[in-house]
């Protein structure tokens, strides 16, 4: 039986970030996606997330700050992960003026919280993504669904986040990090640093995508999970 894959989300995403990849890998193995939404600390939904995840190993993949959950289970349970898999993220603790930023729509969103999500959506993905209704719509539904609590725990555990970056040389699995290179969250240069970090890491770089790769553009992520999982 071939090795279950494990998704991780990231801020305001759910089970429909990864409805592409998903649909694509099921019929040849398991393929759970984490909830993210309880915990207010990145170590506490790495725990969530180890309850929920397939028996014995599995293939890890997290996005953005599932990625962030994906470097703390590999910290709390190293021998469950058979291979890794960074999608637009990185190792590196809050800065300042991320967390300053941070607060910012946390005030936003006990007033208006879809406020939020418009705030977010150009960063999210390219001008031409932007245009797109039927993307824009699946990121507000995720975001919608999440909703405003969920939104708020995820925010303080982002802030209260280790540097990841002393614990990369101790990942002994197979890694491939993706980058997109017009990423205006993640950009390609910190996702290069963290693939140095990995021994052996593969980097990729998926062109005409912002943050949101899975769904800008799905294709190339499954093709490149394909290679990986290979």
């Amino acid at each position: 039986m071939a090795t279950p894959l494990f998704f991780l989300p990231g801020l305001l995403e759910d089970a429909d970030l990864f409805v592409r990849q998903v649909e694509h890998f099921t019929p040849s193995r398991e393929c759970l996606v984490a909830d993210l939404t309880r915990a207010d600390t990145i170590a506490g939904m790495a725990r969530d997330a180890l309850q929920a995840a397939p028996g014995g190993r599995f293939a890890l993949a997290g996005h953005s700050m599932g990625g962030y959950v994906a470097l703390e289970i590999l910290r709390q349970a190293p021998q469950r992960v058979e291979r890794l898999a960074l999608l637009n993220t990185h190792a590196r603790p809050d800065t300042a003026e991320s967390t300053e930023n941070r607060r910012r729509l946390m005030a936003l969103a006990d007033k208006d919280f879809p406020a939020v999500i418009q705030a977010l959506m150009p960063k999210l993905v390219t001008a031409q993504h932007l245009a797109d209704d039927r993307l824009t719509g699946t990121l507000s539904e995720m975001a919608l669904a999440v909703g405003k609590g969920a939104f708020l725990r995820q925010q303080e555990a982002i802030i209260g986040r280790i540097d990841s970056r002393p614990h990369l040389s101790k990942i002994a699995c197979p890694a491939l990090v993706v980058a997109a290179r017009h990423d205006a969250l993640m950009p390609v240069e910190i996702l290069e640093e963290l693939a140095r970090g990995i021994p052996g890491a593969r980097l990729a770089i998926i062109e005409d995508s912002g943050h949101v790769s899975p769904l800008e553009q799905p294709g190339e992520v499954t093709r490149l999970l394909e290679e990986w999982l290979a």
